[in-house]
């Protein structure tokens, strides 16, 4: 998976990158992260990025020329990858999303900086506007890493683990993850669930699964409106629905799931 991130301050990005689960991604050779900073395509003097927002207004905004050749030098690095540009006008980022772009093999971001962008770069360079939320950063890079991080963790060969990413919370089932817990055994007079050191792998599995759907229906309801679920989940839930929320909703007492 190749990533590029058009960015003001690629140190940023490359900094934030040399730890955890994206660096040893990046070792392994999985994934490339490639930046390119609209500073190196101004040609004035003081390579000036920014300008005075016509009509008046408080703060700059990006001028166009060379955040559009930045993006363009990226596009014939990446030719096959969709121009993202980070901002809150764009649709929210999701996990559905980060597997559909997983799939695409090459993504390129564009991270916004002062008070906007030209509107000539969004409408010609980019091919969609992305957010993390309905909340305003100083800037896009850190749109940008959450996001190479939540795509990288999805390309085969980065986690540890395969299996990782498909458990997580928003996995293919559309849940939240379920609770867990290691050793010690017994903290602060708090004990492990009984069900987790049965060595029953099916009953644990199931014990799981019941703690995610409990979980959902309790903090994100209408995630369970999308969720794949097979016939013994829905009987579960009706169980939960009729008891009031209350089993297995309350997932980190240490005597769920004992029964």
């Amino acid at each position: 998976m190749r990533f590029g991130v058009v960015t003001l301050f690629p140190e940023l990005i490359r900094d934030a990158l040399a730890h955890g689960v994206v660096s040893r991604g990046l070792e392994r050779g999985r994934i490339e992260v490639l930046c390119e900073d609209p500073r190196s395509h101004a040609t004035d003097t003081h390579r000036t990025v920014d300008g005075r927002p016509f009509g008046g207004g408080p703060g700059m905004v990006m001028t166009p020329a060379p955040l559009s050749e930045a993006i363009r030098a990226m596009r014939e690095a990446l030719p096959d990858a969709p121009v993202i540009g980070l901002s809150p006008q764009g649709r929210v980022f999701d996990q559905g999303l980060a597997r559909e772009w997983a799939g695409r093999g090459s993504l390129v971001l564009v991270a916004g900086r002062y008070e906007g962008i030209d509107e000539r770069v969004v409408e010609r360079e980019f091919d969609e506007e992305v957010s993390l939320g309905d909340f305003v950063l100083s800037g896009g890079e850190f749109a940008a890493l959450a996001i190479v991080d939540a795509v990288a963790r999805l390309v085969p060969g980065v986690l540890g683990h395969e299996r990782s990413a498909m458990e997580d919370s928003f996995g293919s089932d559309g849940l939240l993850d379920c609770p867990h817990w290691t050793r010690p055994e017994t903290y602060e007079g708090r004990t492990v669930p009984a069900v987790l050191l049965s060595g029953d792998h099916a009953r644990i599995a199931r014990w799981r699964r019941e703690r995610a759907l409990a979980r959902t229906s309790a903090r994100r309801p209408e995630l369970l409106e999308r969720a794949v679920l097979d016939d013994a989940d829905k009987v579960f839930l009706e169980r939960l629905e009729t008891a009031g929320g209350r089993s297995g909703a309350d997932d980190n007492h240490s005597d769920s799931g004992r029964g």
